[in-house]
């Protein structure tokens, strides 16, 4: 639970497994009109959340399976649930069909659903009065990345900066260790693809964001926010951190721009992240001739950097430094790409992928020839927000306590750095 995004409390679990059917991805929605029945007592307004049940109906034998859509709801506000008597509610009696993200769709004062069957490349869309009755509406796909199973879709409206309340339809879905994005038009039924069908857009070039999803029921002045898992299944198993195995990456708030006729999607974080920060560390105009060790030190910082990069050079910052480790953050101004390059970073032994995904880039021209990242490292996870949010990056590593330094450095050519600070972060916890 949380009131801001940023500072959470963990409560018990919310709906158990339980007669053999494992509980999956979904959403929740507040019914205010009680449009479902699920609240007895007048005045009561049910909070439901729509899931994906996977029966196994024989143990030892756990790829025989069947996925389908249920529901639970709660009438005090989350904290107690009941799950629906008749469920499923969608039942294709399909292997793989799941992921069910509800929204209202107020103009035609309806629930939609946007579902996926992964192995096709689908997102399907439902339809229902009352979050109990579905009918199909459309398809959407194959489309973008079909190369893995698609997985997580969301779709929401999200604002286009500059245009006085216009709105876009943005729909989101996973392909097993990456996301993708389509931009255009939901007529509440049919989503329509806008952009390039030829083109693939990424809400994050790293290798550890996937399946995103959207908030439902966020304040009218709110933008959009999209809330991320920051792992990769080719080692989430492994990975070297207790109690846990995985975390959720910042929320990010949403917005578009149209830019060379393509819309694209820009991210920042929400703004409570901000009360996180303390003890700033600033300097202006550094001259680098090949890499300049800072005197701030952390694993648990924000940082701000601003450089104009030198032309043929490749250039950056590096983080989680000392002696020869060092997670690196870098531009190729040649290339004209965005990089991050974690195989000289902490631990790499626990799995044998995680070595060879070392280092991941995205195209990132420069029209003003500046570039700016914002960078939150936080131990084990760095998420770099580059030019406003145009592309983002996120990418796990393993440090010791003791590699916890911060450098800039330089590669065929001198540069200049306008800015950089650093604030160290405190705990949300």
């Amino acid at each position: 639970m949380s009131t801001d995004l940023v500072h959470w409390k963990h409560l018990p679990v919310a709906i158990p497994e339980e007669n053999g059917t494992m509980i999956f991805s979904g959403s929740a929605v507040i019914d205010e009109q009680n449009s479902s029945g699920l609240a007895a007592n007048k005045g009561d307004i049910p909070m439901v959340a729509v899931y994906t049940g996977h029966y196994i109906a024989d143990t030892n034998n756990k790829e025989n399976y069947i996925q389908s859509q249920n529901i639970a709801y709660s009438v005090d506000g989350g904290k107690d649930w009941k799950k629906y008597s008749n469920n499923p509610v969608l039942d294709l009696h399909k292997k793989d069909f799941r992921d069910p993200c509800v929204f209202w769709y107020a103009p035609e004062k309806k629930w939609v659903m946007a579902t996926v069957l992964p192995k096709e490349h689908i997102v399907q869309f439902y339809g229902s009065p009352n979050l109990i009755n579905w009918t199909h509406l459309s398809d959407f796909g194959p489309a973008g990345d079909i190369k893995d199973i698609w997985e997580c879709p969301s779709l929401v409206q999200v604002p286009v900066s500059g245009s006085n309340g216009k709105k876009k339809w943005v729909l989101f879905n996973s392909q097993q260790t990456t996301m993708q994005y389509f931009v255009g038009e939901f007529d509440g039924t049919k989503f329509t693809n806008e952009n390039p069908a030829e083109n693939i857009y990424r809400p994050d070039y790293g290798p550890d964001y996937y399946a995103g999803i959207t908030y439902n029921h966020l304040p009218p002045a709110q933008p959009p926010v999209l809330l991320g898992w920051a792992n990769n299944w080719t080692y989430a198993n492994d990975i070297p951190t207790n109690p846990w195995k995985s975390m959720m990456a910042l929320p990010r708030q949403l917005s578009l721009k149209k830019i060379n006729n393509e819309w694209i999607l820009f991210q920042q974080p929400v703004q409570a992240i901000y009360q996180l920060r303390e003890s700033p560390w600033k300097t202006d105009s550094v001259h680098i001739e090949k890499e300049k060790l800072l005197p701030a030190k952390s694993q648990q910082c924000e940082l701000d950097v601003e450089w104009t990069p030198a032309a043929n050079s490749v250039s950056g910052i590096c983080l989680a430094v000392e002696k020869n480790k060092k997670l690196i953050i870098g531009y190729d101004e040649k290339e004209k790409k965005l990089f991050m390059d974690r195989k000289m970073s902490g631990d790499q032994s626990f799995n044998k992928k995680f070595q060879e995904l070392s280092r991941y880039d995205a195209s990132l021209p420069l029209p003003g020839k500046k570039l700016r990242l914002h960078i939150f490292f936080d131990h084990s996870i760095v998420e770099v927000f580059a030019n406003e949010g145009l592309v983002l990056m996120t990418m796990q590593i393993f440090p010791e306590e003791s590699e916890n330094g911060i450098a800039l450095y330089t590669e065929g050519g001198a540069n200049l750095f306008d800015h950089v600070k650093i604030w160290n972060l405190k705990s949300a916890w």
